[in-house]
């Protein structure tokens, strides 16, 4: 089976103003901190998460 491929994904903005919505989206893609750095499976569902809230995360290399 082949290895799926990863995205590093950067929380670099807070979320203190955010709707609802949108925390509960960087909640559900692991974040706790500023700055965090995570890394998760590059699928659709993560892609999708990422352009919901792209003003608070980034894709890093």
């Amino acid at each position: 089976m082949a290895e799926q491929a990863k995205i590093r994904i950067q929380y670099f903005r807070s979320a203190i103003q955010a709707p609802v919505k949108h925390k509960r989206v960087v909640k559900g893609l692991g974040f706790t901190r500023l700055n965090q750095i995570v890394e998760r499976e590059d699928t659709a569902s993560i892609r999708g998460m990422v352009k919901t809230v792209p003003h608070l995360v980034r894709i890093v290399n």
